[in-house]
């Protein structure tokens, strides 16, 4: 799953909580390739210009700290903006992501703990996770050699793709990022955002907001009705206008659907993004402790870690190979 600024943003207030859970709280699926990977735009040239930054949002607090919705609305708008180009961008970088899930019982104790690494990569512009090892070991030759079939399906069934299936994924794609734009903008007018100060966090200076469901507000999205039930504080880059990190706690139950899941007061979610290569922000760290209950039949009291390393820059010529053989371009 990639977690773009606009996911973080959206996923961060609910939608991540249930894919965690719905997953068995376990953010991996999918396997690495046995293919070359589809060409990728080449890294622009030495004489190509650089980009040019419009100046950062200016913030106007009260003495409360207080900040308007509309300078709120218009951080967001830029920050929707540039992540379209950082979207882009993160469609050439494979990484590592590991996650470690703590099963806790009724006294808070762990019962149990298992972790699941995966090599991501990205097949035909779709992020792809080929298991590479569970409780810190590697996979057995054979979980292995299924990992790389599956992926080759996944090839397979792209190559195979007519046009017109083409042109309707792609749509449908579309269609979902317009979806987390409304619902990344609405969060200006569902809360009351305070400045509390700025910080430094891995070298960058940051902007600290509290956020605090705004009273009375009608949810416009349909998503959006999760906002009321959350509160948090957001680190937001000063020089970039870029999130940094969200720390964000259910303040109330949260439903999805009539019986799909319950999510319980206290569940709290930390994501941190880091800077690669001068260029783009990517995902360093998820914390997530939930407290849930989905279809009324399981329950979770979890704390799970994912993070994110080896982030590495492919080009055109990359080609991921079977487990076993090497890497190279």
């Amino acid at each position: 799953m990639r977690l773009t600024r606009t996911s973080v943003m959206r996923l961060s207030f609910g939608c991540l909580f249930v894919i965690v859970l719905l997953s068995g709280c376990v953010l991996g699926q999918q396997p690495a390739s046995t293919s070359s990977l589809p060409s990728s735009p080449a890294p622009p040239t030495a004489s190509s210009p650089a980009p040019v930054s419009p100046p950062p949002i200016e913030l106007k607090a009260d003495s409360s700290g207080a900040v308007p919705a509309e300078q709120i609305r218009a951080l967001l708008e830029r920050a929707e903006e540039k992540d379209l180009e950082n979207d882009k961008r993160a469609r050439d970088y494979t990484y590592v992501e590991r996650v470690e899930r703590h099963e806790l019982g009724g006294d808070g104790a762990v019962k149990k703990t298992e972790t699941r690494t995966s090599e991501v990569l990205q097949i035909y512009g779709e992020d792809v996770e080929r298991l590479i090892a569970k409780d810190d070991k590697p996979l057995p030759a054979g979980e292995a050699k299924k990992e790389d079939e599956k992926i080759q399906k996944l090839i397979d069934r792209r190559n195979g793709e007519s046009e017109e299936a083409r042109r309707k994924r792609l749509e449908k794609e579309e269609k979902n990022r317009a979806e987390d734009r409304k619902f990344v903008l609405e969060v200006a007018d569902a809360f009351n955002f305070r400045l509390v100060g700025s910080e430094m966090i891995n070298g960058r200076d940051t902007w600290v907001f509290d956020a605090e469901p705004r009273s009375g507000y009608e949810p416009k999205h349909r998503e959006a009705k999760m906002l009321a039930k959350v509160h948090g504080r957001i680190w937001i880059d000063k020089a970039e206008d870029e999130w940094v990190k969200l720390d964000i706690t259910a303040i109330d139950t949260i439903s999805f659907g009539l019986v799909l899941a319950r999510i319980h007061k206290g569940t709290h979610l930390i994501l941190e993004m880091t800077r690669v290569n001068d260029e783009i922000w990517l995902p360093k760290r998820v914390q997530l402790h939930v407290d849930a209950r989905v279809a009324l039949f399981k329950s979770y009291d979890d704390d799970v870690e994912q993070t994110y390393r080896d982030y590495k820059k492919f080009h055109a010529s990359t080609k991921i190979t079977l487990a076993g053989e090497e890497n190279r371009q």
